[in-house]
């Protein structure tokens, strides 16, 4: 620990600011994911969606899950430093890294601490491929220098939309860019000459799963430029299960039974509405040209990452 802030310019957030002895997390070869390393540069997010679940990370630093995870941000200062003496062992194999598999890269609180840059010229300088998920509209501000990154090195850019509709959107992601500004993201990123994946996900059961609500988004999507979409439901793992039916009984309380019906006593759907998602969605998906992405197949009720987090540490590790 090197200090404890509070700025006027975060009201209500408390960030701690860190001296890391890694910066390079191993993920487990039985997880099937494609990619061998993560990076996580902050623990905790300001983006305080309602089904993160990378919140239950939060309770390993005797932190709770909830407005904690939300408002008290641990901000890795050296983590650029920190890869760049990883990156340049003998040993590195030049195997394909990962940001915003966690907490996201680009929350706010990148805007004050600006390590994205550093950890994209440490990755690019040691010929490192790499891969950034976000919802955050500060990506923009990188994205010259992921053009320069781009010519020496595989760099993948996917942004994160699952609510098309603003109100929605701001109930359950109250930290994050609104729909039109994420859209406008990744027009930008197309612009920019990358081809974009978009996650759409969560699909929330009975909230953003209607043929309505999807064909709007997936649309909306497509004329933003995407080459293609990821989708699969919500799963609440841990102590956010617990978060999310909190916000719901306040805010739809009609869905909780609905809810406790459709999970159980587990952390994902019932098999049946998955099924009957994934036909749901398919039709759309290919209505909207959004099937040239190589992610358009995982249309399914878990997806690979997600299902192996439950046991594979280095999924959820900073």
């Amino acid at each position: 620990m090197v200090r404890t802030i509070q700025t006027p310019e975060f009201e209500g957030v408390t960030f701690h600011e860190v001296l890391c002895k890694s910066a390079l997390n191993k993920v487990p070869a039985q997880s099937q994911v494609p990619f061998q390393w993560t990076i996580n540069p902050m623990r905790g997010c300001s983006h305080a969606c309602r089904y993160c679940f990378a919140r239950t990370t939060h309770e390993y630093l005797d932190l709770d899950a909830g407005r904690d995870f939300d408002s008290q941000i641990v901000v890795k200062t050296n983590v650029a430093a920190i890869l760049r003496k990883e990156l340049a062992r003998k040993s590195w194999r030049r195997e394909p890294v990962a940001l915003g598999t966690n907490t996201d890269p680009y929350q706010r609180a990148e805007g004050r601490y600006r390590l994205m840059p550093g950890i994209i010229g440490a990755l690019t300088d040691s010929g490192t491929p790499f891969s950034i998920l976000t919802k955050g509209t500060l990506l923009r501000r990188d994205l010259p220098l992921l053009r320069l990154a781009a010519q020496r090195v595989d760099v993948s850019i996917g942004v994160s939309l699952a609510i098309h509709d603003p109100e929605l959107q701001k109930s359950l992601e109250p930290g994050t860019p609104g729909p039109k500004a994420r859209l406008e993201l990744i027009r930008a990123i197309t612009d920019a000459g990358f081809s974009v994946n978009v996650l759409v996900a969560p699909v929330i059961p009975f909230l953003t799963d209607s043929t309505a609500h999807l064909d709007g988004l997936l649309g909306a999507i497509a004329d933003a430029g995407a080459s293609g979409v990821t989708a699969f439901p919500m799963h609440l793992r841990g102590s956010t299960r617990g978060w999310f039916l909190a916000w719901l009984g306040t805010e739809h309380p009609a869905l909780v039974r609905k809810y406790r019906q459709l999970y159980g006593h587990g952390s994902y759907v019932a098999p049946e509405y998955s099924a009957w998602l994934k036909d749901r969605i398919a039709p759309l998906v290919r209505k909207h040209g959004l099937d040239r992405g190589a992610h358009v197949r995982d249309l399914v009720d878990k997806d690979v990452g997600s299902r192996n987090a439950d046991r594979d540490p280095a999924l959820t590790l900073f």
